[in-house]
């Protein structure tokens, strides 16, 4: 079992900035790739990013890529989403998830997810 907490959610006007953050406990040892992924209301979840336990390898959608950076630390078992240049289209639940292949797109890649953090955006 992995249990993942994740934390930093919040109200944030359009072009400010969160950290989101995933403390994972458990059986973390067995776990190959960790993921954020979000969901707006109405919507599928989709991938927002992903990052490699041990090796640091980082995959990000195409609508993140330059204002999302994940990355992790693994003395803390903490995996972090920096959200920059935030938009009105980025409200969402942001979850986070812990997987134990490499793939990381997907979201059926992964057997564990946190409870999610809100992320809303005003603009």
């Amino acid at each position: 079992q992995v249990q993942l907490v994740e934390s930093g959610g919040g109200l944030v006007q359009a072009g400010g900035s969160l950290r989101l953050s995933c403390a994972a406990s458990g059986r973390t040892f067995s776990v190959r790739t960790m993921g954020w992924f979000r969901q707006a209301p109405g919507k599928e979840r989709e991938f927002v990013a992903a990052i490699s336990w041990s090796g640091g390898n980082t995959y990000y959608a195409d609508s993140v890529k330059g204002r999302f950076t994940i990355s992790r630390d693994n003395a803390k078992n903490t995996v972090y989403l920096q959200i920059n240049s935030l938009k009105p289209e980025d409200t969402a639940v942001y979850y986070c998830a812990a997987g134990f292949t490499s793939t990381a797109t997907t979201r059926y890649a992964y057997a564990y997810w946190g409870q999610g953090t809100q992320v809303t955006v005003s603009s």
